[in-house]
């Protein structure tokens, strides 16, 4: 981390709440969409992940944390994924005593200003999601093209893996600190987007609370997307190696019962 530890501010009954953002080239983002989060969430902190960007991302972090000391900075020297970023981040996050973790983009996608949906609901959760696929969500800007993908990969992870959430593969989220120690993060092996997914899974799995908020998802109008077909397909092939794999385990569970 570019700085010690973070001074404590604390979010009324929640305990002191942290936004993990990663980010690999956006130069053109992280100061407008960190200073929209410091505006709209005065008491929450800001976790900084840069993956080496070549653009500069990861030193005008540095000059953000400088500024503020409620933004910290983890400097990161290869690409290797959201996932591994994001494991990264939560491990300092909790070694830091944050009783509250969330993800969201560094794009301006995850609107800040709607952060505050995600923590009324966390009051009755265990792992918040900002869902795009609920009554009540929206997204902008999106071709019918990649609308469909989303909705069509949330619902084969519905019917694949028995999750009842609409929008696993969300970033926009909160998990509280007991969540994420039932979940054993050492044992997470996914480290791109799939990673999302895996860790609704492991959640429910858990046999804890997981609950939807709307939010209106909007794409990013500055930077280059790091979503494209071949991760989708990398994703889904994953899921359904997970899935064939859960149902194999259900049968043997159900033979052995017999």
């Amino acid at each position: 981390m570019s700085q010690g530890p973070l001074p404590e501010r604390s979010v009324e009954g929640l305990g002191r709440v942290v936004m993990v953002v990663p980010t690999y080239n956006e130069a053109d983002n992280l100061a407008w969409i960190v200073g929209r989060l410091r505006a709209a969430q005065p008491d929450v902190d800001v976790l900084v992940v840069d993956d080496g960007s070549p653009d500069g991302t990861g030193a005008i972090a540095d000059e953000l944390a400088t500024a503020d000391p409620a933004v910290a900075v983890l400097h990161r020297t290869t690409k290797a994924g959201l996932g591994a970023a994001y494991l990264h981040g939560f491990r300092v996050a909790l070694a830091e005593g944050y009783d509250v973790v969330g993800e969201m983009d560094a794009d301006g996608s995850h609107q800040p200003e709607q952060l505050q949906r995600l923590l009324d609901a966390l009051h009755g959760a265990d792992l918040v999601i900002g869902s795009r696929w609920v009554p009540g969500g929206s997204v902008v800007n999106w071709p019918l093209r990649r609308e469909l993908l989303s909705r069509g990969g949330n619902l084969y992870v519905r019917m694949l893996l028995g999750v009842a959430v609409r929008d696993a593969t969300a970033g926009f989220r909160l998990f509280r600190r007991t969540t994420l120690d039932k979940i054993d993060l050492d044992s997470v092996e996914s480290t791109g987007y799939v990673f999302q997914t895996d860790m609704v899974a492991r959640t429910l799995a858990a046999g804890l609370v997981v609950r939807e908020v709307p939010i209106e998802f909007v794409e990013r109008v500055r930077g280059d997307s790091k979503m494209s077909g071949a991760v989708a397909t990398e994703s889904l092939k994953r899921i359904t190696t997970w899935g064939l794999r859960e149902r194999r385990e259900q049968a043997r569970r159900a033979w052995r019962r017999r």
